[in-house]
């Protein structure tokens, strides 16, 4: 099956280019696991570097700066010089490594939500995709434990004809059995914190 989902993709992504301006750099954007076991990232990381590489250096990556499969392909885009774009789910988020990696990014979206939630992770989902000639998804292949999560966004992206590559290494596993669902729970304020809130905002970096 990804054999088929990886060829349909590199015919998508063949056809975009084609019609683009020649000019215009490859969009590719991520969605994938946090709960990574420690062997297991480094099998993600070698396989997102292996398919990442043909782009570059020209090509743009897209990423929420999320732990775990977000990171390894931020960090895969810079080392291979590519152009790494962020948004923001929410303005409680993100960590110490995700402030790293940040601060070399070339654009930052900002999403108006104050909570990290499920709302905010499946509008950033939404940004992602539809931004991007290709979606790279470190999934497992399992359902969706909660909204805003890597499955979701995979379905998001087959529904919008993105072609998705499935990156899933043989003997990889999730490193947490009893890990919370990967978007947390809407907390009561979150509906009335965003109302009113002005659009996402864009800061570009020269």
């Amino acid at each position: 099956m990804s054999g088929d989902t990886d060829r349909r993709a590199g015919t998508r992504v063949r056809r975009l280019r084609h019609h683009r301006h020649h000019s215009s750099p490859t969009r590719i954007a991520v969605t994938g696991h946090r709960d990574l076991a420690l062997e297991t990232a480094s099998l993600v990381d070698a396989e997102v570097r292996a398919v990442l590489r043909p782009y570059a250096p020209g090509f743009v990556g897209i990423s929420c700066l999320a732990d775990g499969a977000d990171q390894i392909f931020a960090t895969a885009v810079l080392d291979l010089g590519g152009t790494l774009e962020v948004i923001v789910p929410a303005h409680d988020y993100g960590e110490a490594s995700f402030h790293t990696l940040l601060r070399r990014a070339r654009e930052i979206r900002r999403l108006p939500f104050d909570t990290s939630s499920p709302r905010a992770y499946a509008a950033a989902n939404e940004l992602l995709i539809e931004s991007a000639d290709l979606l790279v998804a470190v999934w497992d292949g399992c359902p969706a434990r909660g909204e805003g999560g890597t499955a979701e966004a995979v379905e998001a992206a087959t529904r919008r004809r993105v072609p998705v590559r499935v990156i899933w290494p043989p003997g990889a596993v999730r490193g947490h059995r009893n890990a919370a669902p990967e978007s947390p729970g809407t907390s009561p304020g979150d509906e009335e914190a965003t109302r009113g809130e002005p659009p996402e905002r864009w800061e570009r970096r020269e």
